[in-house]
C-alpha cells in the first residue's frame, strides 16, 4: 500500500476529527495501526479535536456530612517489588570454633566444615573445618543453619510493607 495525495488528506481530516489510529486503519483499509501512527509522526501531526466531553471539566458530587473517613495511603516512592520489611533475624547460637580447628580455603577437604566465618577480604575470614556430617559440606551444627525445612521457611518470610 503507498500513501497517495488523497489517502493523506483523508488521514489529516480523520485525524483532526479525534478518531484512533486503530479507526483510521479501518477506514481506509489494507494499512495497520502502527503504519497510521508512523506516518502522523512523519507529518508531524500532532494537534488533535478535543471531544466535548473532554473539554468541559466534569461535575464534582457534592460531600455528604462529615460520615467518611479518609484512610491514608503508605507514602512508599520507588520500586517497591523488593520492599520487604525487614526485621534483623536473631543470629544463630553462635559456635565457639576452636582457631586448631579453623581452615583456610587451602585446607578445606571432603570431611571438613565448609561454612565461612567473617568478611573474606578481612585477614581474620576462615571456614570452620570440624567433621563434615555425612555427605554434608557442612558439620551437623552448620547443617541445622544452612537447611531448614521450606515450611518453617515460609512461615518465617518477613511481610512486605503497607
Amino acid at each position: 500500500m503507498s500513501w497517495t495525495d488523497e489517502r493523506v488528506e483523508l488521514l489529516k481530516k480523520l485525524w483532526s476529527d479525534g478518531l484512533s489510529a486503530s479507526q483510521i486503519a479501518a477506514e481506509l483499509g489494507g494499512i495497520t495501526r502502527n503504519a497510521v501512527i508512523g506516518k502522523v509522526h512523519r507529518l508531524g501531526l500532532s494537534g488533535r479535536a478535543k471531544s466535548p466531553s473532554t473539554t468541559a471539566p466534569r461535575p464534582r458530587k457534592a460531600r455528604t456530612s462529615g460520615h467518611m473517613i479518609r484512610v491514608q495511603r503508605p507514602q512508599v516512592r520507588g520500586n517497591t517489588a523488593l520492599a520487604y520489611d525487614y526485621e534483623a533475624e536473631p543470629e544463630p547460637e553462635l559456635l565457639e570454633i576452636p582457631v586448631e580447628q579453623r581452615k583456610t580455603l587451602l585446607q578445606l577437604s571432603e570431611r571438613t566444615c565448609h561454612w565461612p566465618v567473617g568478611d573474606p577480604s578481612g585477614p581474620d575470614f576462615f571456614f570452620c573445618g570440624g567433621e563434615s556430617a555425612e555427605d554434608q559440606p557442612y558439620c551437623s551444627f552448620h547443617c541445622r543453619v544452612a537447611y531448614q525445612p521450606a515450611n518453617d521457611r515460609r512461615r518465617a518470610k518477613p511481610a512486605f510493607r503497607s
